[in-house]
């Protein structure tokens, strides 16, 4: 039974005091005289009068309803959710990274430098690129700025009429309304039976106009595109520019790289693949890196080294320009080389075999119980659908409210589009084998609730705080704050 948790206003009972400040000292401060009268309020402000107890508790229950990877199972898909070792945060808070400022001398900030320096050629060597820039402050934004790159290299070649972006139908959403923004014609292309680019319809939209493609690899199905180096030189040989969406490139880094693919434009997610927190509005980081004829077009400034020292190049008259203020998410940037140095290429490699592993062991276990769209050996993550469970009447809306009663966090649903009933589950590589296990007996019940008591799975959730919500209304008509009733 689901137990109605008081707001705070409810709580409130005349008389009560959580704290109070010295009234000599307020009287000191003489506040009226200070703040325009403009701002000053005609009557209290309607606060909850509670204890300190009653406060204290209040929103410590609060903090407990938000669900992350630190607290429960979090297997998302589409987007990498892995453990993020406390140890970077540790390294993050360091006073020489945090007590420094933006338009601080190069000299005071050589560390802050060489940081950037050499997280710019670790990036450059597990991706096969040339030369990154950290500016972008997420995944989007390095998406805009790689396409804002595509955009200025073909216009400095010439290649006006080059106004067409190729980006495949199960790609993620960010893709083509990132080349809007930039200017693009967005041209789609439809996927195999096999959930992989078909050739066909590629070659039947790839033209002179193409002024690139925009793909992950693996996919957005969790598959590898097996036909990459045959995408490669169809989009190259019409002058176009390949562009690497690196959402998914936890499950093959230190085995392949998309530089050797053919990839010419990256961008990457240290808030998915290098072990920096992920989720809630941010920050995020986005690096965008290029190969050597894209270089002179990098956002600026760049890091460079000259013999011992290190400086910022801002002599950069081909470059987009600056994509953020200052010089990107420098402590997300922080976490993320720790990451990288604490693990090294073998843990780097391993990461990727053991986010395969446990991707393929769910899939294999679970795909008696759902329909699996592809049936294939897949890679980070892969595709379920709930048609079997429709058919009795439940959703997979219905299967992720229920996940909500066993402590689990719903992976993602409906998505992507080209997929019925959508469940795309993402288990990385930090979870062990009894989560795993764990998991897929909470998903073998839930089939069987579907069967047998499908109005259990249709009303879910039941012992959350907040119970089935009407989304559409809520989504219409929020209620943001609480309004006394006097």
């Amino acid at each position: 039974m689901r137990k109605k948790k008081d707001l705070i206003f409810e709580m409130s009972k005349s008389g009560r005091v959580a704290f109070s400040l010295p009234q000599d000292e307020l009287e000191e401060l003489d506040l009226a005289d200070k703040i325009p009268t403009k701002y000053l309020r005609e009557e209290d402000p309607e606060l909850p009068e509670v204890s300190e107890l009653e406060a204290v508790r209040h929103f410590t229950e609060l903090s407990s309803r938000n669900h992350g990877v630190d607290s429960g199972f979090y297997p998302l898909g589409s987007c990498t959710m892995k453990y993020n070792p406390k140890v970077n945060e540790d390294i993050a808070r360091m006073t020489g990274f945090t007590a420094t400022h933006p338009l601080q001398d190069e000299k005071m900030v050589q560390g802050n430098l060489e940081l950037l320096y050499q997280m710019d050629q670790m990036l450059s060597e597990i991706t096969g690129m040339d030369r990154f820039n950290m500016q972008p402050a997420a995944g989007a934004h390095g998406e805009l700025t790689g396409l804002m790159i595509m955009k200025a290299y073909h216009q400095q070649n010439g290649n006006e009429d080059k106004n067409e972006i190729i980006v495949p139908d199960s790609a993620h959403g960010t893709n083509p309304a990132s080349a809007s923004m930039v200017g693009f014609k967005v041209i789609e292309v439809e996927s195999n039976e096999q959930g992989l680019v078909d050739l066909i319809a590629l070659k039947e939209v790839v033209s002179d106009k193409t002024a690139g493609l925009m793909l992950t690899n693996p996919n957005t199905v969790g598959l590898f595109e097996e036909d990459i180096l045959e995408i490669a030189k169809l989009v190259h040989e019409v002058g176009g520019l390949l562009y690497y969406d690196g959402a998914n490139l936890n499950p093959i880094m230190g085995q392949v790289r998309p530089g050797d693919m053919g990839f010419d434009v990256i961008h990457l997610n240290l808030h998915k693949t290098f072990g920096t927190p992920h989720g809630g509005g941010g920050p995020g980081s986005g690096p965008v890196g290029v190969k050597e004829e894209l270089v002179k077009y990098l956002p600026k400034p760049l890091v460079k080294k000259d013999g011992d020292e290190y400086y910022f190049d801002y002599d950069r008259p081909d470059s987009i320009g600056k994509v953020r203020s200052y010089y990107g998410n420098f402590g997300v940037v922080v976490k993320a080389y720790a990451y990288i140095l604490a693990l090294g290429a073998a843990g780097i490699k391993q990461v990727s075999e053991d986010s395969v592993l446990n991707a393929n062991y769910l899939k294999e276990k679970l795909k008696e119980h759902y329909s699996l769209a592809y049936d294939r050996i897949c890679k980070h993550e892969f595709v379920l659908s709930g048609k079997k469970q429709k058919k009795n009447g439940v959703k997979t809306l219905d299967i992720a409210k229920r996940l909500l009663d066993f402590g689990v966090h719903p992976p993602t649903i409906y998505f992507p589009l080209i997929v019925d009933e959508a469940l795309m589950i993402e288990p990385t590589e930090t979870e062990t084998v009894e989560t795993l296990d764990q998991f897929i007996e909470i998903m073998i019940q839930i089939a069987q609730e579907a069967e047998e008591e499908p109005k259990k799975v249709q009303q879910a959730p039941h012992n959350t705080v907040v119970g089935r919500l009407d989304e559409a209304t809520a989504a219409r008509k929020p209620k943001l704050r609480w309004k006394s009733e006097k």
